[in-house]
């Protein structure tokens, strides 16, 4: 005789709680006010555009500026470096930027990043969504980053660079363009120190970083005697992309030719005399 089976009932499906907590409503609800009265502010106590571009002049006439300003990178040209357009920001006044890491796939080794930048007093607004590989270029190759470090540093950079295109966009272009022109001047002019000072600074420097002279010779293509201020200037932005851009500065500069004199340590009569 069969025993009977008993009924056994189905169990429901999970559901899965969308409740959120006390501390994130409490955030979320913040966040929208302090959108609600940044737009408020700004509606209420708009830019001074005389007083913004007389900063502008004044902050693009000193040389710690200028010497942040441009960056130049091999085969990716030249241009204005995210600190300048973040410091235009800041004297133009009433409007907000920054970047978000949105997501991070360790397995996929990608990062998906978001930029932006907004003008709160006129509600123009700029976007960037894209995705950073966890890698960096060594050389002509691809390397995998794993350190979590490195791979927070390459993604800070990577937004770096989007914000400043974003900034760009929703300040006036004839702002950032006046700004980059009064960069270039200072850097030339050097707030009125002797052209020979700035060469000796710019030589050690660029020692500094074991860079020879023969290799500024060589790239500047004529002697120090015939160095100018725009030379001058040229090698300020160069040195900056390779100590603050992480730029290779096996990439800008040719490698030094060793004489035998650095390799047995003596002195031929041809060079005592030179």
């Amino acid at each position: 005789m069969s025993t009977p089976e008993r009924y056994q009932p189905i169990a429901a499906p999970a559901v899965q709680s969308t409740e959120i907590s006390q501390a994130t409503a409490v955030e979320q609800a913040r966040a929208v006010a302090e959108v609600q009265a940044a737009v408020v502010v700004a509606q209420q106590v708009p830019r001074d555009m005389n007083r913004a571009e007389s900063d502008m002049r004044y902050v693009c006439g000193r040389l710690s500026m200028a010497n942040r300003a441009f960056y130049s990178v091999p085969n990716r040209g030249t241009g204005p470096t995210v600190h300048l357009m973040r410091e235009l920001a800041r004297i133009w006044g009433n409007i907000q930027y920054g970047v978000t890491e949105l997501r991070r796939d360790d397995v996929k080794g990608e990062s998906e990043i978001q930029a932006f930048a907004w003008d709160v007093q006129t509600n123009v607004r700029s976007v960037r969504n894209f995705i950073a590989p966890h890698e960096r270029m060594k050389g002509k190759s691809r390397q995998k980053l794993t350190d979590l470090g490195d791979i927070y540093l390459s993604n800070q950079n990577v937004g770096a660079r989007a914000v400043r295109e974003c900034i760009a966009t929703v300040l006036p272009t004839y702002f950032t363009e006046e700004a980059q022109d009064l960069c270039r001047t200072t850097l030339e002019n050097g707030e009125g120190e002797p052209l020979s000072a700035r060469i000796d600074k710019m030589v050690g420097a660029f020692s500094g970083i074991g860079i020879k002279l023969e290799q500024l010779e060589t790239k500047l293509d004529r002697k120090r005697g015939m160095w100018t201020p725009a030379d001058v200037a040229t090698m300020g932005v160069t040195y900056t992309s390779i100590t603050r851009e992480g730029v290779d500065k096996a990439e800008v500069f040719p490698p030094a030719r060793t004489t035998a004199a650095e390799i047995t340590g003596t002195t031929t009569n041809e060079e005592a005399t030179a």
